[in-house]
Formats: structure tokens, C-alpha cells, sequence
């Protein structure tokens, strides 16, 4: 009884780490992952939304030039959207609201992130100050005999 749980244990140790590569995506893409608008116009709004949108699993692409199957699925929301009237606008937000700030490439000032907006002013200012400071005491230097 023992032996035959421990043949089970160490089976399951040596099959559970492979289980990954089992479940590779084995569903097709979407239909408008890689395929465009027929109307042009709706599809040169929806390639310049895309442009605009990071992909969550490479991170340093946009959706419009990543080959990952994540990327293709929010092209093909972005396309049927775009297609049933939807302004870009809006589906940027959908997809904020779906999968956070980071998708988006435009940041948001928020109460939340208005710090980072003013930072630099900040360290802008301080820098000029105490730049100041330094000139005016180099200048003092040299006016005294």
C-alpha cells in the first residue's frame, strides 16, 4: 500500500512539471487577429489604437506588432469593435478598465500618479535653486579683494 503511494507520488512529481508544455495554445486565432477591416478607413482607426496599446505577455511591443496569441486576441477585439461603431476612444478604456493602466502607452494622471507628472517640475525647480545658490556664492568669491 505504502510502495504503491509513493509509485503515485513520484509519478505525479516527475508529470505535473510538463504539464506546461501539454497545455501550449491549441486554438486557432481569433478571426481579425491577422486579418484586416475590409473598410479602410475603420481599419487605419483601428491600427492606430492598436499602435497605442502594449502587449501584456512581450510588454515591450504594442498589440499591432506582436506575434504572441494574447496580442492577436486584443487585435481581434479592437477590429470587431472598431467595426460595430465603437470609438477608439472608448475601447482604450475597456481594455483599462480589463486589464489596467499598463496596457495603455498614454499615461493617465490620476490621483495616483499626479506625483510622477510633477516630479521633474520639482526636481527641475530644485536644481535651479540650488544652482542659483552656488552661482551667487562663486560670484560673492570673486568680488571680494
Amino acid at each position: 500500500m505504502k510502495r504503491s503511494r509513493f509509485i503515485l507520488a513520484a509519478g505525479a512529481a516527475l508529470v505535473l512539471p510538463l504539464a506546461p508544455l501539454v497545455a501550449q495554445d491549441s486554438m486557432p486565432p481569433a478571426p481579425y487577429a491577422y486579418r484586416q477591416l475590409p473598410d479602410p478607413a475603420q481599419e487605419a482607426k483601428a491600427q492606430a489604437l492598436m499602435e497605442t496599446l502594449r502587449c501584456l505577455k512581450c510588454q515591450s511591443q504594442s498589440i499591432a506588432d506582436s506575434d504572441a496569441s494574447m496580442a492577436g486576441d486584443m487585435r481581434n477585439e479592437v477590429r470587431t469593435r472598431i467595426a460595430a461603431g465603437e470609438q477608439p476612444e472608448a475601447i482604450r478604456q475597456w481594455l483599462i478598465d480589463r486589464y489596467g493602466d499598463y496596457v495603455s502607452y498614454t499615461p493617465q494622471v490620476k490621483p495616483l500618479t499626479w506625483p510622477l507628472f510633477a516630479a521633474p517640475a520639482v526636481f527641475l525647480a530644485l536644481a535651479a535653486l540650488l544652482l542659483r545658490g552656488r552661482f551667487r556664492r562663486a560670484n560673492l568669491r570673486k568680488d571680494k579683494p
